[in-house]
């Protein structure tokens, strides 16, 4: 029986696409500034509970998961520098494994290891940043680098046809009643003695 085909690897360079994306960059808690976020730390039982990007992170793991729904298997990279703590634990969540770097790497390096296992591999690889240097230094067959606008864009799309769905789902009738056209209800109505 012929094996089936691995997916091609989606990789996103994290916090680049979230500073270089509108969508997600208004997203990011202004109002957290370091002070509150080093009492934060101290206080809280969850170090990652008051994170300034948790609602950038999270809105662009949905993205990528819709995006990539049988096409990819994603990967979101994240540099752990920015955050509360340097040793963010790893998640996965809607099929979107979620990597932060550990302390003195950079999510670059994370990038640069995944990618090039991939190609040991001899899988495709799509990346996703704008950062050049990343692009230049891990680019080359089987890897196509594309741009954050680009992978925004195409999001967008995609979020609009999911949107789309379901607002055609939520005008679908659920009763065998509903489903009747307006005359034929009529008719139903009067037999039941409801006109």
């Amino acid at each position: 029986m012929p094996r089936r085909p691995r997916l091609a690897l989606l990789v996103v360079d994290g916090y680049n696409v979230v500073h270089g994306t509108p969508r997600y960059a208004s997203l990011i808690d202004e109002h957290a500034g370091a002070g509150a976020l080093a009492d934060v730390a101290h206080l809280s039982r969850d170090p990652y509970g008051h994170d300034p990007f948790d609602r950038a992170r999270e809105a662009l793991v949905a993205d990528v998961a819709a995006y990539a729904q049988g096409s990819y298997e994603p990967v979101v990279v994240f540099d752990a520098a920015g955050n509360l703590s340097s040793e963010r634990p790893n998640w996965s969540t809607a099929g979107v494994r979620v990597v932060f770097s550990r302390t003195g790497e950079s999510a670059d390096t994370v990038i640069e290891r995944l990618v090039t296992e991939a190609r040991h591999a001899e899988r495709d690889v799509l990346l996703v940043t704008s950062d050049n240097t990343i692009r230049y230094t891990v680019g080359g067959i089987p890897v196509t680098t594309v741009s954050s606008a680009l992978l925004a864009q195409n999001m967008s799309i995609v979020n609009q046809g999911v949107e789309e769905a379901r607002e055609r789902g939520s005008h679908t009738h659920l009763s065998l009643e509903d489903r009747l056209d307006e005359e034929t209800r009529a008719k139903l109505d009067k037999l039941r003695g409801r006109r």
